[in-house]
């Protein structure tokens, strides 16, 4: 008398049975007669393996199982939905894999609760087959929750997706806004329009602070709401006091150090350093660590003078008096001044009052004291950091404000 064949769900070893394997059988068995393209649902579980929580390499598994099964339609309900290849052959459809993460990945899917194990008495995969050739048991993984689970896994990564795409558009806001904002603020200063542009500065570098780590729409769309009104702002000030503000001198001078007023107007034009041995530091390397600067360089930053020509733009927007921009630039010389300035600016609402610490590194310089260096590389340090923890770098780096 031929016997019923019992569909394990109880593990192999000391492994327990777990709730998602209760509820993976539950699916499999209300879902009888449904179909799916398994490749179609492996690209949804690819979209959503965030939310799902699963690594790459667990994807490589999970493509390689269902690289054993021959049919691209998988059907509940039919007797070959298990694969059983051995872990040389599962290793080498996933690329090499080892044994023991290859075990570590089986189980990740199987906590997920996308493949079912359907171990045998001694824990070995194999098939028993009818006398007719077909198959009678076979011990394995099941890929029968994965087509249970797939409507849910299209949804998962519709979401992902569509989550992905307001992502995209928020950041793209943000930048074209952030851009805007530079170039206004720039031209501002350039024009010697005298409308609290140090204020709105401030406002727009808070803005930046304040940008999340973690790039999500719940996260970004204040952002970008909040950039795009101050962008509006500067917008409609300019428009209003640009008819009356002196035009920017037509060589596009401008000076280092600054004498007193507002923004430099009208005072003699000093001549400025060329090339890129009047900068302590190669140009390249200012672009790089200090990329909130060069938003505020008229032609990008490439030489020396590109560096001192937007620190001049730059210095009133934050706040630095004529007086401590003149004592920094005699103490430091204008290239290595202009350099310092990029990085206050890149380093944010970190440093409080910045003419303040210009008259504080000036007296160092003076002294024979001060290195650019060591704020460089604090700043490359912070910006290879990916742990919110680890986002300020050590004190040294950074001279103390109050020293």
């Amino acid at each position: 008398m031929q016997m019923p064949g019992l569909n394990p769900t109880a593990p192999f070893g000391p492994r327990p049975l777990s709730a998602t394997a209760l509820r993976a059988q539950r699916d499999v068995t209300l879902c009888a007669g449904k179909a799916a393209h398994k490749w179609r649902m492996f690209r949804h579980v690819c979209e959503a393996r965030a939310e799902l929580r699963l690594s790459d390499r667990s994807l490589t598994v999970l493509n390689a199982l269902l690289s054993f099964h021959p049919d691209t339609v998988l059907t509940l309900g039919s007797d070959d939905l298990v694969v059983f290849p051995s872990n040389r052959e599962l290793s080498v459809r996933a690329h090499g894999i080892p044994a023991s993460t290859l075990r570590r990945h089986i189980a990740a899917l199987v906590d997920v609760g996308l493949i079912l194990r359907r171990d045998s008495p001694n824990g070995k995969r194999y098939v028993r087959r009818a006398p007719g050739g077909g198959i009678e048991q076979a011990f394995g993984f099941d890929l029968s929750p994965l087509v249970a689970s797939a409507d849910e896994l299209a949804g998962r990564a519709a979401r992902t997706i569509e989550e992905r795409r307001a992502v995209d558009a928020l950041r793209e806001q943000i930048t074209l806004a952030r851009r805007d904002i530079a170039k206004m603020l720039s031209f501002g200063v350039e024009q010697h329009v005298d409308a609290g542009l140090p204020a709105l500065h401030r406002e727009y570098r808070e803005l930046l602070d304040s940008r999340p780590r973690a790039a999500r729409r719940e996260t970004l769309e204040p952002l970008a709401a909040a950039l795009a009104e101050l962008s509006k702002r500067i917008l409609h000030i300019l428009e209003n006091q640009i008819e009356d503000a002196p035009p920017r001198d037509a060589t596009g001078e401008t000076e280092c150090p600054a004498s007193e007023g507002s923004y430099g107007a009208g005072e003699p034009r000093q001549a400025e350093p060329k090339g890129d041995a009047a900068l302590p530091v190669p140009v390249r390397l200012v672009a790089e660590r200090c990329p909130d600067f060069v938003d505020y360089a008229r032609e990008g930053l490439r030489t020396a003078r590109d560096v001192t020509d937007t620190a001049a733009i730059v210095r009133p927007l934050l706040g630095v008096s004529p007086s401590a921009w003149e004592e920094t630039c005699v103490a430091m010389g204008p290239g290595l001044a202009s350099v310092t300035l990029a990085l206050i600016l890149q380093r944010g609402s970190a440093i409080r009052n910045p003419g303040g610490y210009l008259r504080t590194l000036a007296r160092r310089a003076s002294a024979g004291q001060f290195s650019v260096w060591p704020m460089l590389m604090a700043l490359g340090a912070t910006q290879r950091q990916k742990s919110p923890a680890a986002r300020t770098p050590p004190t040294p780096s950074f001279p103390d404000e109050g020293a």
